[in-house]
C-alpha cells in the first residue's frame, strides 16, 4: 500500500533520501502533483516513464530551487533571464538549451537538445528540492495520458505502489500546469498554455508570443500531445446542456442544473483551482460523459479550454 505523509521536517527528510536513492516521490506544487526522481539518474528517469506508461519522446520537465542552480544545466539568453528573474519561482516552465557536459539524463530531453526548467513557487516543493541536493525530473503525478493530480489522494489512486512515498500537501492552489515557453531559438513560443497567462508574458516581452499547435511524434514540451489530461469518461466542451445521461460542469452565474459548477461568480483563477479536480469527482460510472459549459478564452481560460481540447480528442 502507497505511503501517504502529511508535509513535516521527517517527511520532507525521507522524501529527499529517497529521490538520491534513485526512488520515485510525489509531491505538492503551486500547480499539480509531481512524481519526482532524481533527473541526473538515467534508471530513475527510466522509472518514471514505466510508472507512467509514458511515451519515451515525451520530455519531461526539470524542477529546481532557484535560477542559479538551473544555469548549472542550461544556458540562458537574454530573453530567458528577463522571463525567469519576473516570473520564478512560479509557474512557467523554459526550455533552453542544454550547456555542454550537462549532466541531465538525456531521457529527460527525449532526445532534444533543450531542456525544460522550472523553479515553483510552492514552499513544500521549495524545502524538498533544497533538501535533495538534486535537481528533480517531475511530470505530473497520473498515468500518462489521465487527469492530472491536485490532492495526494489523486495520485494514491492512479499510481498506486509505483510511487514509494507521497507527500500530502493539501490540494494544488494553481490546479492547471505550468505554462511552457521555448526560448531556446531567436523567437519565444508558447508550447502549452497553463498556469501563468499568455497575456502576462507577453506583456513582460513586449510583444505578441506565438502558440505552437499539438505535436504527436516529436514533441517539444510535455502537455503537447493532441489528447491528453483525459478521464476515462468522454469530455464535450463548450456545451450549453447536458444530453441525457452526462454529468454538467458548469461555469458562472447562469449555469443552472449543473451537477458541478467550476466557479458560481465566473472566476477563471477559481475555475483552474477546480478544474481537474472536478473532472475527477464526475468520471463516474453513473454518469455517460462530461459535458462542460463554455469557458471565456482568455487569460487563465486559454488554458482550461487547451486541457478540454486535449481531454476531447480521439484517443
Amino acid at each position: 500500500m502507497v505511503k501517504i505523509s502529511p508535509i513535516s521536517e521527517e517527511s520532507i527528510a525521507e522524501a529527499a533520501e529517497a529521490l538520491r536513492a534513485g526512488a520515485l516521490i510525489a509531491f505538492p506544487t503551486e500547480t499539480v502533483y509531481g512524481l519526482g526522481a532524481d533527473a541526473t539518474n538515467d534508471r530513475a528517469v527510466a522509472e518514471i516513464f514505466a510508472a507512467k506508461g509514458r511515451p519515451s519522446f515525451n520530455p519531461l520537465i526539470v524542477h529546481l530551487p532557484d535560477r542559479g542552480a538551473a544555469e548549472a544545466f542550461v544556458t540562458f539568453n537574454e530573453m530567458a533571464g528577463l522571463l525567469a528573474d519576473r516570473f520564478w519561482p512560479g509557474a512557467l516552465t523554459l526550455v533552453l538549451p542544454r550547456r555542454p557536459g550537462c549532466r541531465l539524463s538525456l531521457l529527460v530531453s527525449a532526445g532534444l537538445d533543450t531542456a525544460a526548467m522550472r523553479v515553483p513557487a510552492h514552499a513544500d516543493a521549495q524545502r524538498l528540492l533544497r533538501a535533495a541536493g538534486v535537481p528533480v525530473a517531475a511530470p505530473s503525478a497520473n498515468r500518462s495520458g489521465r487527469l492530472s493530480p491536485t490532492t495526494a489522494q489523486h495520485v494514491a489512486r492512479d499510481l498506486g505502489d509505483r510511487v514509494a512515498l507521497i507527500l500530502d500537501g493539501g490540494p494544488c492552489p494553481i490546479g492547471l500546469e505550468s505554462t511552457v515557453v521555448d526560448v531556446s531559438g531567436a523567437a519565444p513560443a508558447i508550447l502549452r498554455q497553463g498556469g501563468l497567462p499568455q497575456e502576462a508574458i507577453e506583456a513582460a516581452l513586449g510583444a505578441p508570443v506565438a502558440v505552437a499547435g499539438a505535436d504527436d511524434h516529436a514533441p517539444r514540451s510535455p502537455g503537447m500531445l493532441t489528447s491528453h489530461y483525459a478521464p476515462s469518461l468522454p469530455v464535450r466542451p463548450d456545451a450549453a446542456q447536458a444530453m441525457p445521461g452526462e454529468a454538467l460542469l458548469g461555469f458562472g452565474p447562469g449555469a443552472a442544473g449543473a451537477t458541478l459548477n467550476l466557479s458560481e461568480s465566473g472566476d477563471l483563477t477559481e475555475a483552474a483551482a477546480n478544474l481537474f479536480a472536478f473532472l475527477h469527482a464526475l468520471d463516474r460510472p453513473e454518469f455517460t460523459g462530461i459535458a462542460v459549459a463554455p469557458i471565456p478564452n482568455q487569460g487563465l481560460g486559454r488554458a482550461i479550454n487547451d486541457r478540454l481540447r486535449r481531454a476531447a480528442a480521439e484517443r
